[in-house]
């Protein structure tokens, strides 16, 4: 019962009028995203608004941060859109109906994968993620968020902007969403500003019965978010290898994309919080939502940072927030469409809008003094290509790879060699920062091999070999004095260094490796639990 406890996080202390206030907040804000989501791919409103149910409910219970909200999501969107292609290359007669199977059953590989994930506990890796990947993330995250409002004050279908009073009324209503959202709080918390502003503009819309743009017109002709609970459907698709090939890399690509944007989100509500979400957690329940998802008619998705930032803006810090949104996103579509799509879309672009600017790192800009211009251009680099290709995990991976090629840059600098002769006429060699890929052309330009005495020691006491570029390069030193008749003396090397010599089997039969009085610390840690 107590494991029952915990998975609910009953023994959390809950703010039951924040929590569901702010679901209700979060559910408001979902509609227009998974409609919206849901049409990059081609999809019908209800499939992306399926997604978002299943995806928040299920992580709000499962999920490793309580206040963390899923759901449909462009970056898992954009996807399909490359899947679809493929699918009608292979099938030209394959239909609309047969083509959302297969995207069904992408879903579920996908979440199958993530669920591995979890199992593996790889959640940890995204603490590899440094600093300025994490700003840039966040910031061209933030600009993705601001410009996605944008089309919204386009006349439907074109690409001329709306006119006269129609973009007057546009602009009054969403500053004024903006300016309760800034303001409410300064004078009570009591109820969640977002929350405020859409009733209060809504309200103004509807009862004067103002021209402005709705959720409703955002819908193609004849559609419309009303429908039932999500229906059952398992993909009715080939078995075969050759249905396997085709969507195995797109369910591959889902789960990474799902799991990269979903761990970054929870390592941001993380800082927001002062709390600790659990990764791998996290990585299973994303899993289990994706399987429920492609079970349930739905599109797939992962965690959604503008949602995220407007639940725990708002207070919620619990589970509930998370499953009043679903549960209140489920009652919109089953019985308040006809309410829903009469919502100003002004109030919710004013509400994106400032979500956009809170999710910003405005601190960033103050760090270009005082960081080193590696991680500014890793940042603004990252920032970018977020922006630009709205590819989140392409912008991270390439962050991460740039970062450790940078730090790696930086390290292979660092080599030194103290040299001197003692009374004995023995050259000494003292070797300073660490031996590794990067820095093992510099270790080797320091010995003077030709000219140096008959008896040498290398000391690495203020040095670390770190892998086997660095064994090779031991190795090619000792033989190169072997070759001239002399004999070397390895000091100070830590016991995992001499486990990699002799891994590797280097030649130290030619060498002396002493250490005399040097233990490292994880030596002994390693000798306290032998």
């Amino acid at each position: 019962m107590q494991k029952v406890f915990n998975l609910f996080d009953l023994k959390q202390k809950v703010n039951y009028k924040t929590e569901i206030l702010s679901g209700l907040t979060v559910a408001l804000a979902l509609v227009p995203e998974a409609i919206a989501f849901a049409m990059i791919a081609g999809f019908s409103p209800l499939t992306g608004l399926y997604a978002a149910f299943v995806m928040g409910l299920v992580t709000s219970i499962l999920g490793g941060r309580p206040g963390m909200i899923s759901g449909a999501t462009g970056a898992v969107a954009v996807i399909f859109v490359g899947l679809i292609l493929e699918l009608k290359s292979t099938f030209p007669e394959i239909s609309s109906e047969t083509i959302l199977h297969y995207v069904f059953a992408t879903v579920i590989i996908g979440g199958l994968l993530q669920i591995l994930a979890g199992v593996l506990r790889l959640g940890k890796f995204i603490r590899l993620v440094p600093h300025p990947v994490m700003f840039g993330f966040v910031n061209g995250l933030a600009i993705i968020i601001f410009m996605a409002q944008f089309p919204n004050f386009y006349q439907k279908g074109t690409s001329n902007l709306l006119e006269g009073s129609s973009m007057f009324i546009m602009l009054v209503l969403t500053l004024l969403t903006m300016l309760i959202i800034w303001g409410l709080p300064k004078l009570t918390k009591v109820v969640p500003s977002s929350l405020v502003a859409i009733i209060t503009v809504s309200a103004i819309v509807i009862g004067f019965n103002i021209d402005t743009m709705t959720v409703a017109d955002t819908l193609n002709q004849g559609e419309t978010i009303k429908g039932g609970f999500p229906p059952f459907s398992f993909p009715s698709i080939p078995l075969t290898f050759e249905t396997f090939k085709i969507i195995f890399p797109y369910g591959a690509i889902v789960a990474g994309v799902g799991l990269i944007e979903s761990l970054l989100t929870l390592n941001l509500i993380d800082e927001i919080t002062e709390t600790r979400g659990n990764g791998n957690r996290e990585c299973i329940a994303q899993g289990t939502a994706n399987i429920a998802s492609g079970l349930l008619s739905g599109m797939g998705g992962c965690a959604m940072i503008g949602q995220s930032l407007i639940n725990t803006s708002a207070g919620a810090r619990a589970r509930l927030s998370g499953i009043v949104a679903s549960v209140m996103l489920l009652v919109f579509i089953m019985f308040g469409s006809n309410l829903i799509e009469k919502l100003p879309m002004a109030a919710l672009v004013g509400l994106m809008f400032m979500v956009a600017i809170g999710t910003f790192e405005w601190a960033s800009f103050k760090t270009f003094r005082k960081m080193p211009w590696s991680d500014v251009i890793v940042m603004v680099l990252v920032t970018l290509i977020t922006a630009i290709t709205h590819n989140l995990a392409i912008a991270v991976i390439i962050g991460v790879v740039l970062s450790a090629l940078a730090y790696s840059w930086e390290n292979a600098k660092r080599i030194r060699a103290r040299k001197y002769v003692d009374e004995n006429g023995i050259k000494h060699y003292e070797i300073y920062g660490p031996l590794f890929f990067g820095s093992v052309q510099g270790f080797s330009e320091k010995f003077d091999i030709i000219n140096d005495p008959e008896e040498v020691i290398i000391d690495f006491k203020e040095s670390r070999v770190a892998d086997m570029s660095a064994i090779e390069a031991l190795n090619s030193i000792t033989h190169r004095y072997f070759k001239q008749g002399k004999k070397v003396h390895l000091r100070h090397l830590s016991q995992d260094c001499i486990n990699l010599l002799n891994k590797a089997e280097a030649i130290i039969d030619v060498n002396i490796i002493e250490d005399p009085t040097y233990k490292l610390a994880i030596d002994v840690n390693q000798k306290k639990h032998n």
